[in-house]
């Protein structure tokens, strides 16, 4: 029986201790929780938490990390992964700001159940079968880059999350994550700033007009189709080999060139055990943001900031948003995963990219890592290597 604890005790967190409690071939050990434990009787399983890191690493084979706070990870798989215990993440804040830091420093994995790993392994089933994958796709139901207040109060209640992670998933922060986790970690590109994102109610008419764009730029991309009418899922666009076309044609595939690879969910924490199983039994990452990534998510302010505020956590909030780019164009930008009790201090017009000239933010082992990571894009462009 493998010992697994879990970091964070949120909604992710919630559901999958529940199903490692009845999991025959795991024992859920302890949980670690930055709340007040005395005050947590609304989670189910009180008796495994503990406010001790330290705590938890003794007790674990394999630790899963779903805080969804890219600097709090950042401290906590820098610390675990010394002991020589293999994470699991699902957090792709963590993954796409501070992961390749870390990508050579032990085994940590982003999980299936979000799209970025569900991506991840549909990709390698697809390469499995001698497809050529030109667009890595994920289905976003709705997008407002700019929603108030109020609207995200009521749909977080209604759906039982936090008022970020609402804000996120509404203004596109958290998709343009997703798809940059997946860009760097499947070796692709983005066609663009802010990815396409067409609206499209059919992947495989959407997923089409997105390989073109991929064949016309001649790499593989990340991007993702808007549409209510598809189910929260993924979807890939892949080529095949001529001689396979009669074949597919009899699999209902179509006529090609192009071929859509979808599956029309993701069901979160309950797909992390996948992960947790395919770490312990030998076959390493599924999913990081590789040793070099190409992009970044940069934070654009959603309205006029003034020299004095404060921004708590950026990452789902009402002063800025975050949009996928290239880090070799955007040099010194500062991604909106680090913007954390940060305090403007220059004025900052609407639509604007921030840069660290203009946000002042804590001196933490995230933001050393973010510099560490763009040392070495910023050296890769000198030798004329990326």
């Amino acid at each position: 029986m493998s010992k697994i604890s879990v970091i964070g005790s949120g909604f992710i967190a919630t559901g999958l201790v529940q199903l490692l409690e009845d999991n025959p071939n795991h024992t859920l050990e302890k949980i670690l929780t930055r709340t007040d434990i005395k005050s947590r009787s609304d989670f189910p399983l009180r008796d495994h938490l503990t406010n001790d890191l330290d705590d938890l690493i003794k007790n674990s084979d394999l630790i899963v990390e779903c805080s969804g706070d890219a600097l709090y990870a950042c401290d906590s798989i820098d610390k675990i992964l010394k002991a020589g215990i293999p994470v699991v993440t699902m957090n792709a804040e963590f993954q796409v700001t501070v992961g390749s830091y870390f990508a050579d420093k032990g085994i940590v994995t982003e999980a299936e159940g979000d799209q970025p790993g569900v991506l991840a392994m549909l990709n390698e089933e697809a390469i499995s079968m001698g497809f050529k994958p030109l667009v890595y796709g994920n289905m976003k139901g709705y997008l407002n880059l700019n929603p108030n207040k109020e609207d995200m109060e009521f749909w977080a209640e209604k759906q039982n999350y936090s008022i970020e992670m609402t804000t996120s998933f509404t203004d596109g922060t958290k998709v343009q994550i997703e798809q940059a986790l997946v860009a760097n970690g499947l070796g692709t590109g983005i066609a663009q700033d802010g990815m396409i994102g067409p609206t499209d109610d059919d992947t495989w008419h959407g997923g089409p007009i997105l390989a073109e764009k991929a064949k016309e730029l001649g790499y593989p991309i990340s991007d993702y189709l808007l549409s209510p009418a598809l189910r929260p899922g993924v979807f890939i666009v892949a080529e095949h080999n001529d001689n396979q076309k009669a074949g597919l044609r009899n699999y209902k595939m179509g006529d090609g060139p192009f071929y859509v690879l979808d599956r029309p969910y993701h069901l979160c924490y309950f797909e992390i055990i996948k992960t947790i199983d395919r770490v312990l039994g030998g076959r390493g990452v599924l999913l990081n943001n590789s040793e070099n990534p190409t992009i970044s998510i940069a934070t654009i302010a959603k309205r006029d900031l003034k020299p004095g505020e404060k921004i708590k956590r950026g990452i789902g909030s009402f002063e800025v948003r975050g949009i996928a780019v290239e880090m070799k164009d955007n040099i010194g930008h500062i991604p909106i995963g680090l913007v954390s009790d940060a305090v403007i201090k220059r004025p900052v017009a609407e639509g604007a990219t921030l840069t660290f000239d203009d946000i002042e933010v804590a001196d933490t082992l995230a933001l050393k890592a973010w510099h560490d990571i763009e040392g070495k894009m910023i050296e890769r462009i000198k030798k004329g290597t990326i």
